[in-house]
């Protein structure tokens, strides 16, 4: 992010992204998420608020309509299904995937944040081959993304082993 002066206030700069691009990021974090989901599913299966959230992205990729306490509301929802899943960081992680994936309706770069959990679930789920389901879901998100778009996103979402760890870790930044 680039910070801007104007006359003693502040504004924080972020990438302007087209309204094809956003379509197809929140698509792409809807599949991250929705790849996610039955972690979070398996755990509470009565709680239905990610899938909700999933589906209120897909319901506005496909009609372009929302209102932002629709959008606010679902990501919340998901957020606090979060929340509530803490013992369980699989579905916790998953949650959250939701929760940032309809977020995209508003601010495209919470794409990133529907992988970056995405992510973080699959290492979760799997601590003792996360390094090998992490790279693969690594390699099924990049492989998902518009070509125009796949360096600039991917190279943000970085995937360290560190001995039997894996972090995976969102770089933010200018633009973001």
């Amino acid at each position: 992010m680039v910070s801007q002066n104007t006359g003693g206030s502040y504004y924080l700069l972020v990438k302007k992204y087209s309204r094809e691009d956003q379509m197809a990021m929140a698509t792409w974090a809807a599949d991250c998420a929705e790849r996610v989901l039955p972690l979070f599913e398996g755990a509470y299966p009565e709680d239905d608020r990610p899938c909700n959230a999933i589906e209120t992205c897909r319901t506005w990729v496909r009609t372009g309509v929302f209102t932002m306490a629709g959008i606010r509301g679902s990501s919340l929802g998901a957020h606090a299904a979060a929340r509530d899943a803490k013992e369980n960081d699989a579905a916790c992680f998953a949650a959250r995937a939701a929760g940032q994936a309809v977020a995209t309706a508003h601010v495209p770069q919470h794409a990133y944040g529907a992988a970056y959990y995405a992510l973080k679930a699959v290492a979760a789920a799997d601590p003792a081959n996360a390094g090998v389901t992490v790279a693969a879901e690594w390699d099924w998100q990049a492989g998902r993304l518009p070509e125009g778009l796949r360096e600039e996103i991917m190279s943000r979402i970085v995937v360290q082993e560190r001995g039997s760890r894996v972090s995976v870790k969102l770089r933010k930044g200018e633009g973001f």
